[in-house]
């Protein structure tokens, strides 16, 4: 608020005193500049509730507001995040989208993907266990089992039992050994390069800041629960 309409809400008597090098005008000079940092903050305070321009240290408040703080689980407010402020940003954007397929095979790997950055999850329903659930986490992902299984526990129906295993690393190729340094006999003629992965191949696409890919369309309908 500006001295001069802090001023206007003075008695008149008082705003008479209030003139340039009075103790009362420089009281209001002080009042001014105590009020201005407030002010700035109430200007702009859509930015406080935006997942991608909120501070840094409001983010982890946020996910309260969309049920997601069971990431966080810190049992200190200045304990660290278990996870990169962006991509608890990315959660918080899409808490509403979480919240409707929560119970879902979807919306746990979708949890999943954006909490660690990584692709992979693979969901599955023994056949001579029912009502439990396996969830394989892979390997990039290994060293945040604590992280993963706090999300599956929330993100699973409730009367479903779950286990949460990492799949082993892929085994590095052998050595093939030094090559022959001979060229190869004459096979005729030679065969075009290789055109690369075969057609119909689905690459793994990473998961981005504020998209996440809908649903299959052949996969079966999933209710939210």
């Amino acid at each position: 608020m500006r001295r001069a309409a802090i001023e206007r809400l003075l008695p008149a008597a008082y705003q008479r005193a209030a003139g340039p090098g009075s103790v009362l005008g420089a009281l209001l000079d002080v009042m001014e500049a105590l009020h201005a940092p407030d002010e700035a903050v109430l200007a702009d305070v859509d930015a406080l509730f935006g997942p991608y321009r909120t501070p840094d240290g409001f983010v982890a408040y946020l996910t309260r507001w969309v049920a997601m703080d069971h990431v966080v689980a810190a049992p200190r407010a200045d304990a660290p995040l278990p996870l990169p402020v962006g991509r608890l940003r990315d959660l918080v954007a899409h808490g509403a989208l979480l919240a409707r397929w929560r119970g879902t095979p979807y919306g746990m790997r979708t949890a999943l993907e954006l909490a660690t950055g990584v692709t992979g999850f693979v969901l599955d329903e023994p056949p001579d266990r029912p009502f439990h659930l396996v969830v394989r986490v892979p390997p990039a992902a290994a060293d945040r089992l604590a992280l993963v299984t706090r999300i599956v526990e929330a993100e699973k129906p409730a009367a479903v039992t779950v286990e949460v295993v990492a799949s082993p690393a892929d085994p590095e190729p052998a050595d093939p050994g030094p090559a022959d340094s001979s060229p190869p006999p004459d096979s005729g003629p030679s065969e075009p390069d290789d055109p690369g992965p075969a057609a119909g191949v689905a690459t793994v696409r990473a998961v981005g800041r504020a998209h996440v890919p809908a649903p299959l369309p052949h996969d079966p309908p999933e209710e939210p629960s």
